[in-house]
């Protein structure tokens, strides 16, 4: 750390600054407070040490001064005639401590290691606050065609108070969407809200969307706001909204229709300015039809509609949103290196779990650094989906030992393939005894051009 000492003693300048360069601090040292405001101006330092007693400048002058500037650094103040009064008026001037002479070294360096310690939590926190406004910023992740053309959809209809219905697989992003739209819209300052209508039961969904007042019924001890109140003048986000139960269809129809609401044992209706950004994992149209969802509910909903690729088809972006993720999840933490081979099985991946899929893989070989294993997985599950759908029917399977035996010569092979038909290796790989793999081989012809008495590796 650096620090600006201000002293007029010759003596205690001298002693003070050799004891401060021991511990390894930088000091510059003035004997006037003239001399050290210029020092200030001049250079950044991050702790000023001040006498009271100067010439023509005391130290509680220089403290107001530092003070009344842009300096943030903290200031302690030394003196040999500390009273109570002295003491109050420095610390309500700004002062973080101050030591009466005479004092030990040891005081003053207790004194700067907390200072020490807190600036770190600062930086930390500053270094935080840092990462997080650059990863909301970068939280729509792609230079795909298709994520170019959503991105540029997004900042045309962002400050539009219009509903916007996005439509996307599970994992896609759908929140990830309304968030950015809520962080470019012109609603930024009010609040953001979320619900998500599978994750709660039916009985409880109305209650949390609309509210209740107390005594609505039994365990209604108190009144509650529900998610539509929360969000008044922000945006509610209603995330599966093809799992909302009809009777409530019927209810958010009404809302979106007169724009207020009525808690749950209530009689106001309490009007209500929110922008709607609702969310589906599926074609609504399609529930339409099997009389699932409201035709009128869904021509409310769509008056934009948004529809987010899945990662199949974007698959261009996979680098890019592993390399945020990486940077986003590993902190500290070392690296691991990917080849371009391991680059090709994550892009070669279908990830039907989309983007959630592949950041909790990513988190997975952070936590866990052993990439293979965890790309080895991705492809058993590429090759296991390769196969083709299930069966229509019983009669149409192969019986489950047959099943059973496909998938797993399917692993032995490629782990042989993975370590070069090294058996050794190849079992460890597998966990199961060199012995076993190599009668499992044997089996199942896994050995070309070898016979019972080839030797093996």
């Amino acid at each position: 750390m650096k620090i600006l000492l201000i002293e007029d003693e010759k003596i205690t300048r001298i002693t003070l600054t050799d004891t401060l360069e021991k511990e390894h601090y930088q000091v510059t040292a003035c004997a006037t407070g003239s001399e050290g405001l210029q020092a200030l101006r001049s250079n950044g330092f991050d702790v000023v040490i001040t006498d009271l007693r100067l010439p023509r400048m005391n130290g509680l002058d220089i403290l107001q001064k530092i003070k009344q500037s842009d300096c943030t650094c903290p200031v302690i103040i030394i003196t040999a005639y500390a009273t109570v009064e002295t003491a109050i008026r420095a610390l309500k001037l700004g002062a973080y401590d101050y030591l009466t002479k005479p004092f030990s070294p040891d005081e003053l360096l207790a004194i700067l290691e907390r200072i020490k310690q807190f600036k770190l939590v600062v930086d930390e926190n500053t270094r935080l606050k840092q990462r997080l406004r650059s990863f909301e910023k970068r939280e729509l992740i792609g230079q795909s065609p298709a994520m170019r053309a959503l991105i540029d959809r997004l900042n045309l209809v962002a400050k539009n108070d219009s509903t916007v219905l996005i439509q996307g697989e599970s994992g896609s992003g759908k929140e990830v969407v309304a968030r950015y739209l809520h962080r470019h819209g012109n609603r930024r300052e009010q609040p953001f809200v979320a619900i998500n209508c599978a994750a709660l039961p039916e009985s409880l969904l109305e209650s949390e969307l609309f509210g209740y007042e107390k005594g609505a019924f039994t365990g209604a001890a108190r009144q509650h706001k529900g998610y539509i109140e929360r969000a008044n003048g922000g945006i509610l986000f209603i995330d599966d909204i093809d799992d909302m139960p009809p009777a409530l269809q019927v209810k958010l129809l009404r809302f979106l229709q007169e724009r207020e609401i009525q808690r749950i044992g209530g009689n106001e209706l309490i009007p209500i300015d929110v922008r709607i950004i609702a969310a589906t994992k599926v074609d609504l149209r399609q529930l339409i039809s099997t009389g699932k969802f409201r035709e009128d509910l869904y021509y409310r909903l769509n008056i934009i509609p948004l529809t987010i690729p899945p990662l199949r088809e974007r698959k261009q972006d996979i680098p890019l949103l592993i390399e945020h993720f990486i940077e986003k999840h590993a902190g500290k933490s070392e690296v691991f290196p990917l080849s371009q081979g391991d680059m090709r099985i994550l892009t070669e991946y279908d990830w039907p779990g989309n983007v959630r899929e592949l950041e909790n893989v990513v988190q997975r070989m952070i936590a866990i650094p052993d990439k293979n294993f965890f790309l080895e997985q991705l492809k058993v599950s590429a090759q296991t989906r390769e196969t083709g759908p299930a069966p229509d029917t019983l009669e149409d399977f192969p019986g489950l030992q047959q099943h059973l035996e496909q998938q797993e010569k399917r692993l032995i092979r490629q782990a042989l393939e993975q370590t070069g038909y090294n058996i050794t290796r190849a079992a460890r790989l597998l966990k199961i005894p060199r012995t076993t793999l190599r009668s499992k081989m044997e089996k199942m012809k896994l050995l070309p051009g070898w016979d019972k008495s080839a030797p093996s590796r």
